[in-house]
């Protein structure tokens, strides 16, 4: 518990991740009360309000269809974040499986792994997901697995270096002694104190996740219209650029400032999680 509020001192020391923090909260908030908080039905089509500019009765103005811009991005936000939130948990479950083996074995076994790690970071991570999108149905399942398994391989990296260095110590090789099996040793006792990393590793994966899932949609084969998502929306503000102008500005400034703060919370997790940055304050 003291080493969770030293944590929390020193993450709020940092402005920026504070503002950061507290957005994501809004916004997640936002997400989650979109039912309530949205004024019109964001597939509603509405003839008479085509391209409405923002005003009193459309805040944020309307798209070609005459929908509620403000009530699309609203709505939008809850497939963002599920994106976000699911494709980095498949990811991290998937990296700290094969981090941790590697680490933890060694040897042969590690030599392996970190080589078909590096065949994956080959890839463009980009065009292989689109690759395997052109190949499958788009839908929002489709989007989550596949971001997923195309970005395990930092928390692989990073889970492997935390159990290089941790699996040497006494308390893993006391365990050892007292015959602990691998499973138990890996899971229960190096793991927990290999974590801060992933957590910072998974905040930036969040917001890269909400980029790439937007980037799809924007080309046409993420979330398929009529259901909102930011990139859809921004594809109808390119093809009216020239006479509704909202339609490209709103959802830019939604993504832009959902992954400006996701950022901002990774790097004050990155400095409130760095051992090294507290030895530097005690000095």
């Amino acid at each position: 518990m003291r080493l969770i509020n030293i944590i929390g001192k020193r993450f709020s020391r940092n402005k920026l991740s504070l503002i950061g923090a507290v957005t994501v909260l809004l916004l997640i908030t936002i997400s989650l009360c979109a039912p309530f908080i949205a004024p019109y039905d964001p597939t509603t089509i509405n003839v008479h309000d085509v391209l409405s500019p923002p005003g009193k009765t459309h805040l944020l103005g309307t798209d070609e269809l005459g929908r509620d811009v403000l009530s699309r991005i609203i709505w939008g936000s809850r497939i963002s974040l599920k994106v976000g939130f699911v494709a980095v948990g498949i990811a991290i479950m998937i990296g700290i499986v094969i981090g941790s083996i590697a680490g933890f074995y060694g040897g042969k076994v590690d030599a392996l792994l970190m080589r078909f790690v590096d065949i994956m970071l080959a890839f463009p991570t980009f065009f292989l997901i689109l690759a395997v999108i052109a190949i499958l149905e788009p839908s929002i399942f489709t989007i989550m697995v596949v971001i997923g398994i195309t970005s395990w391989m930092d928390v692989a990296r990073l889970v492997r270096a935390e159990f290089l260095t941790l699996k040497e110590t006494d308390f893993v090789n006391a365990a050892k002694a007292i015959g602990v099996g691998d499973k138990r040793l890996m899971f229960r006792h190096i793991l927990p104190n290999a974590l801060s990393p992933v957590f910072v590793a998974a905040t930036f994966g969040v917001a890269g996740a909400i980029l790439i899932e937007s980037s799809l949609s924007f080309l046409g084969l993420g979330v398929q219209p009529p259901d909102p998502s930011w990139g859809n929306i921004l594809t109808s503000g390119k093809d009216n650029i020239e006479v509704a102008w909202w339609l490209s500005l709103y959802p830019g400034l939604a993504i832009l400032i959902t992954v400006l703060s996701y950022n901002l919370v990774g790097e004050g997790l990155r400095d409130a999680l760095d051992p090294r940055l507290w030895e530097a304050e005690r000095r």
